[in-house]
């Protein structure tokens, strides 16, 4: 009977560890979504693609080791993980525990607050610059992709300032100078465009509009490479794919 009872609380165990391993899978695919990065994050998604096959593969092998006389001392014998640093900062050595911790924790820190504050003045900007296309552009396709800008800004504003409500953050970014953030358009800048009509607007608004998009790129990199949360890490992501797409098409109407 003894034999028996140890025999169960192995399974038991095991069981555990193989429910502990999907979910830490499971997780993994959600922290590396399967979206288009810029090339200098790759290593970095690459690592925690392996941090987590590695954690999950600690976690099995654990619980091979299921009955012997001391199972605190067994949850820390499981293999070592890497788990990879941040661009510039060191990899770093965690036991099988430590590494599920570090995994799951994307609580957000002060990066993801300053992108969803800064951010979503910077859309504002691109929404005030795109208000004053309908009345002055020339060019029907510049006014539809102006349109479109437009209607893929406002929901992402919405998005930020939710996420700083379900945060803790007010959505304000306090005491900043909005312009000196990357590719905010000066107020010279935008007098000068509210005084354009027909083909000289529409050069000067996708000068404008390419710069601003590149600003909003590279503070969404800067999120990616600082921010911890998986939410702005997302918002992040798809701003680098959509206004890098965006930026090729008013390049090409420049030519």
């Amino acid at each position: 009977m003894k034999d028996f009872r140890r025999s169960s609380g192995g399974t038991a165990r095991t069981v555990t560890h193989i429910r502990a391993a999907q979910e830490v899978l499971a997780l993994t695919a959600r922290l590396v979504p399967l979206r288009q990065l810029p090339p200098r994050h790759l290593p970095f998604r690459r690592g925690l693609v392996a941090l987590g096959a590695l954690t999950a593969a600690a976690l099995l092998l654990s619980s091979c080791d299921g009955d012997g006389p001391d199972p605190g001392a067994r949850a820390d014998r499981g293999p070592a993980v890497v788990a990879p640093g941040r661009p510039g900062e060191p990899a770093r050595t965690l036991s099988p525990g430590e590494a599920v911790k570090e995994a799951g924790n994307d609580s957000p820190n002060s990066a993801d607050f300053r992108y969803a504050r800064m951010m979503i003045a910077h859309h504002e900007q691109a929404v005030v610059l795109t208000s004053l296309v309908p009345d002055r552009a020339s060019s029907a396709t510049v006014k539809a992709l102006s349109a479109r800008i437009a209607a893929g800004q406002r929901p992402e504003i919405g998005a930020m300032q939710g996420w700083l409500t379900n945060n803790g953050g007010d959505g304000r970014e306090e005491a900043h100078d909005h312009s000196t953030m990357p590719g905010m358009a000066t107020e010279a800048q935008l007098e000068r465009l509210r005084a354009a009509e027909g083909e000289a607007f529409d050069a000067l608004f996708l000068r404008l509009m390419i710069t601003h998009h590149q600003g909003a790129v590279t503070m969404a990199a800067e999120a990616l490479s600082d921010g911890n949360n998986v939410q702005i890490e997302e918002m992040a992501t798809d701003v680098i794919a959509q206004q890098t797409v965006e930026i090729d098409r008013m390049r090409s109407l420049l030519d």
